[in-house]
C-alpha cells in the first residue's frame, strides 16, 4: 500500500477532496473515499481516511464551544451511530469487494441528487428523540459499508436548523463519532494495518492543503458553480462505481 503511485493517488484525491471542502465547505470524506474506491475497496480507503477525517472532524467539533450542550441534543443520533456501526461491523468481514463498491456507488449517486437538487427537510422538535436513533442506526450501517459518513446524518442535521456556526459544529461533532466508530469497525474485520500509516500520513498532509487551496479558489469562483459541478462530478462518480460493482 505504501508504493509511490499507491501515495502519488492518496495525495492527489486528497488534496482535491481539500480543496472541495476549502471551496464549499463539505465533501472532503466522501470525494476521497469515491477517487479512492477507484483503486482499491472500500474498507481500505475508509482505513486511509481515518487519521486525517479524525484531526479535522475534532477540530471542527470543538470549535466554537458548547459542544457538551450539542451533544445533549444530539445523544440520539450519536448513539443510534455507534450502534448501527456495531450491527454493521458484524457484516463487514463477509462483504464482497464487489458489493461494497456498488453501495458505495449508489451513496455518492444519492448525495449527489440530493445536493443537485437542494433537497431540504425538517424534523419538529417532538420527533427528533426516536427519529434521530433511526437516522443514526442507518448512518453507522452505510459508514461500514462504504465509508461515506454523510447519508443519511447530513441531511438529518441540516433538518434540525441549526445556526451556521453550530451547524458546521453539529456535523463535526457526527462525523467525529462517525469516525471513531468506523475506525473501530474496521480494526474488528482486520482493515487497520500498518501498510497504511504512509497513505495516511499523506492524506493527512495533503488535504488541509487542499483545504488552503480550496479557500483561494472560493476568493476567485461563485461557490454555487463550482457546487453544480462537484455534484455533477460526484453523481458520475458514483454511477460508474456502482455499475463496475455490479460487473
Amino acid at each position: 500500500m505504501d508504493t509511490l503511485p499507491i501515495l502519488a493517488a492518496v495525495a492527489a484525491a486528497f488534496l482535491l477532496a481539500g480543496v472541495v471542502k476549502g471551496v464549499i465547505g463539505l465533501g472532503l470524506p466522501t470525494v476521497a473515499i469515491g477517487l479512492l474506491g477507484l483503486l482499491m475497496t472500500p474498507a481500505q480507503a475508509a482505513a486511509v481516511l481515518i487519521v486525517p477525517s479524525l484531526v479535522t472532524n475534532v477540530w471542527q467539533a470543538l470549535a466554537g464551544g458548547g459542544v457538551l450542550a450539542l451533544a445533549r441534543r444530539m445523544w440520539p443520533l450519536l448513539a443510534g451511530i455507534c450502534v448501527g456501526t456495531f450491527f454493521g461491523a458484524l457484516l463487514l468481514p463477509s462483504a464482497s469487494g464487489g458489493a461494497a463498491t456498488m453501495w458505495l456507488g449508489v451513496a455518492l449517486a444519492v448525495y449527489a441528487l440530493l445536493g443537485l437538487f437542494k433537497v431540504h427537510f425538517s424534523v419538529p422538535p417532538r420527533m427528533e428523540t426516536w427519529l434521530g436513533l433511526v437516522m443514526g442506526l442507518a448512518t453507522g450501517a452505510v459508514t461500514v459499508a462504504t465509508g461515506v459518513f454523510a447519508l443519511p446524518g447530513v441531511p438529518y442535521i441540516q433538518a434540525l436548523h441549526f445556526s451556521r456556526d453550530k451547524l458546521v459544529q453539529a456535523l463535526g461533532l457526527s462525523f467525529t463519532v462517525s469516525t471513531v466508530t468506523l475506525a473501530m469497525a474496521l480494526s474488528h474485520a482486520g482493515e487497520i494495518r500498518t501498510s497504511l500509516a504512509a497513505a495516511s500520513l499523506t492524506a493527512l498532509v495533503a488535504a488541509p492543503l487542499g483545504m488552503v487551496l480550496g479557500q483561494f479558489v472560493r476568493a476567485k469562483v461563485k461557490p454555487e458553480t463550482f457546487r453544480l459541478f462537484f455534484f455533477l462530478g460526484l453523481l458520475a462518480l458514483g454511477v460508474h462505481l456502482a455499475l463496475r460493482g455490479l460487473i
